[in-house]
C-alpha cells in the first residue's frame, strides 16, 4: 500500500461516516477487512508513522485550544483524529502551522471531534480478525521520548493567543 492508497482509505472512511470518528473507525475496519493482512500492516505503518510525526509541542498547543485542555491521552487521541481528517488537514497542520487548523477545519464539535482513539486501533482490529493473531511489530522507529519542538505553556493564555491567533479567535473568544 502506498501513501495515496492510505489517504484514500482514510478519506473514504471519513466520508462514509459523515465525520463521526467512532463510526469512521468502524468503517475503516470494514474496509481494511477487504484487504490482505500485509496490506493492513502497510496501512498500520503509514498510520503509526504519521502518528509519531504529529508528536509535536506546537500541535499539542493547538489541541489544547481546540479541546479546551489536552492531557497526554487526549493528545494521543487527537493525533489519531487528526490523521482521520485526511491528508489536506493533517499535512496542513504539520507542514504549514497548527494555527492553520482554524482555517482547515470546517466544523469542530468538541463533544465528538478531536478524539480518534478508535481510529488508532482500526488496523490492529482488522489484522486480528483476518488472521486470528495480534499484529506483529511494524518495524518502524519508536516515537521520540518527548514531543518535538519548543514546549508550550498551556496555562499562559496570552502566550497561546499570540502563538495561535486564528485558533484563539475562532475557538476561545
Amino acid at each position: 500500500m502506498d501513501e495515496t492508497e492510505f489517504w484514500e482509505l482514510v478519506d473514504a472512511s471519513r466520508e462514509a461516516a459523515e465525520g463521526d470518528p467512532e463510526e469512521q473507525a468502524d468503517v475503516l475496519v470494514e474496509r481494511l477487512l477487504e484487504l490482505d493482512p500485509e496490506s493492513v500492516l502497510d496501512f498500520a505503518r503509514h498510520f503509526e508513522s504519521r502518528y509519531h510525526r504529529a508528536y509535536r509541542w506546537d500541535l499539542w498547543g493547538a489541541a489544547w485550544l481546540l479541546l479546551d485542555g489536552a492531557s497526554d491521552d487526549a493528545f494521543d487521541f487527537f493525533r489519531c483524529w487528526l490523521i482521520g481528517q485526511g491528508r489536506e488537514v493533517f499535512e496542513g497542520a504539520l507542514h504549514g502551522d497548527p494555527d492553520s487548523l482554524a482555517d482547515l477545519l470546517d466544523d469542530f464539535d468538541e463533544e465528538i471531534d478531536g478524539d480518534g482513539e478508535e481510529l488508532g486501533y482500526a488496523a490492529d482490529e482488522a489484522y486480528e480478525q483476518l488472521t486470528g493473531d495480534v499484529a506483529p511489530d511494524l518495524g518502524i522507529p519508536p516515537p521520540p521520548p518527548e514531543p518535538e519542538g519548543t514546549p508550550v505553556d498551556f496555562e499562559n493564555e496570552s502566550a497561546l493567543a499570540e502563538r495561535y491567533p486564528r485558533l484563539w479567535q475562532r475557538f476561545k473568544e
